[in-house]
């Protein structure tokens, strides 16, 4: 539960953020460079919480993947939506390619075994 929580503010965070500087709670609509401030602290939130549960030295769970996979699926959708509408799409590119090696590396590193 408490991973969920830790994992849980950064969303809402990021949320915020997006209320507050754009009025919207879809984060799809935003244009590029706002998505990538949006996105850039979604990712910042989520990386310093999963920092602060190694640090309490907390597994890395499944509940973490998923997160990370949420993630991964709304880039590819604004990913998919600036290819539809011929957007320059090449720093979310950039930075959804380093999510994957991220994504690849728990997913390698901590394997089933180690995973709660």
């Amino acid at each position: 539960m408490k991973k969920i929580i830790f994992h849980s503010v950064s969303v809402l965070i990021s949320l915020i953020w997006l209320v507050k500087e754009h009025q919207t709670y879809n984060p799809i609509t935003l244009k590029g460079p706002d998505f990538l401030k949006f996105y850039f602290i979604l990712l910042l939130g989520f990386y310093v919480s999963v920092i602060i549960l190694t640090f309490f030295k907390e597994t890395i769970s499944k509940i973490t993947i998923y997160f990370m996979i949420f993630i991964m699926v709304l880039g590819i959708v604004k990913l998919i939506r600036g290819m539809i509408l011929v957007k320059p799409f090449g720093y979310l590119l950039v930075i959804m390619f380093f999510e994957v090696a991220v994504l690849i590396y728990f997913m390698l590193f901590y394997s089933n075994k180690k995973l709660k």
